[in-house]
């Protein structure tokens, strides 16, 4: 009998799944998509020392400004992660990727001045903690960047959505939900949205189950 190999605590497996992401959702696809654009967006204005969590192949990585001193890149699957580090060896800013999940985070309290969650909400097994987190590691006054697919307005797609997330999509797509609501989780966790605006992507063609977007700047209450 063959014995399942236990996955340590505080990492993520999903090999077969991070090969077809890392190979089909690449720089290319992102632009064609339209979302390399929202990443420049995203990351636009950022400052000083950033975290990022669920880092993926590092796409976000070629977008972060001047103005960013450091990236410390979460990444708890080790085939996107090896991925990210190729990416992060041919950028500007500084970035290290390093292992660790989003829901207990490796690094101290209050040390970053901008937490970026891109595309990662999604999949996280729970959305609360990673935020409280992201809340603790940022120093008071510091910015949550986030891009996020959530919940559909409509009540056709939500249905849709709903159906999806209790089957065969967490299952397929490494664990991505398609019906969460990140920006009420992101208020939930007690940050302040300073601004958003809705999206659909990509914005043409057809309606996808991860077309309805957020993205937005939420911050962390002073003292």
């Amino acid at each position: 009998m063959l014995q399942r190999r236990r996955i340590p605590q505080g990492t993520v497996h999903h090999p077969v799944f991070a090969r077809f992401y890392a190979s089909c959702c690449g720089p290319a696809a992102d632009a064609r998509a339209g979302v390399a654009g929202l990443r420049k967006e995203l990351l636009t204005g950022a400052i000083g020392r950033v975290i990022e969590v669920g880092a993926g192949p590092g796409l976000n990585f070629p977008h972060y400004p001047g103005t960013v001193s450091e990236v410390v890149a979460i990444e708890p699957e080790s085939t996107l992660r090896e991925v990210a580090r190729s990416a992060a060896a041919h950028v500007e800013v500084p970035v290290d990727v390093v292992p660790g999940v989003a829901e207990a985070l490796p690094v101290k309290s209050e040390a970053f001045d901008t937490a970026v969650a891109s595309l990662v909400l999604c999949s996280v097994r729970d959305v609360q903690r990673a935020l409280m987190e992201l809340r603790r590691v940022l120093r008071p006054g510091g910015e949550l960047r986030f891009f996020e697919h959530g919940r559909a307005a409509g009540r056709g797609l939500a249905a849709v959505q709903w159906s999806l997330d209790h089957t065969v999509w967490p299952l397929l797509m490494g664990g991505c939900h398609t019906g969460r609501d990140p920006l009420g989780e992101i208020r939930g966790a007690g940050f302040e949205v300073v601004r958003m605006r809705r999206l659909k992507v990509p914005e043409r063609g057809p309606t996808l189950p991860t077309s309805p977007a957020v993205l937005g700047v939420a911050r962390r209450p002073g003292n």
